[in-house]
């Protein structure tokens, strides 16, 4: 086996373990400390995200979900400034499938 076989096994190993941990943390840190969770979004024609529904069924515009998020009410969502505004999003922890933009759709 060369070196770049080597380190391409080793990397293949280190990304399925980091895999599996975050799945484990996830399952972990579901517990949402009484905050809502967002659970499906809405997009526009450009596939923009403009709504979100919590778990509770409320339905949260675009501007009144940062502003939650920000005062702390969402779990699993980061606000940060980018492009010259604030944007929503999901707390990275290596899961693509609770991505908001891979949520469902309302």
């Amino acid at each position: 086996m060369d070196n770049q076989q080597r380190f391409e096994e080793v990397y293949a190993q280190y990304k399925a373990a980091a895999s599996e941990q975050a799945y484990q943390e996830a399952a972990q840190g579901n517990a949402s400390d009484g905050k809502e969770q967002i659970v499906a979004v809405r997009k526009n024609d450009d596939g923009d995200l403009i709504a979100f529904q919590t778990n509770t069924g409320r339905q949260l515009d675009y501007v009144t979900a940062l502003q939650e998020a920000k005062a702390g009410k969402l779990a699993h969502v980061d606000v940060f400034h980018k492009y010259g505004r604030d944007i929503l999003r999901s707390e990275p922890d290596g899961i693509k499938e609770n991505n908001l933009d891979q949520l469902p759709s309302f």
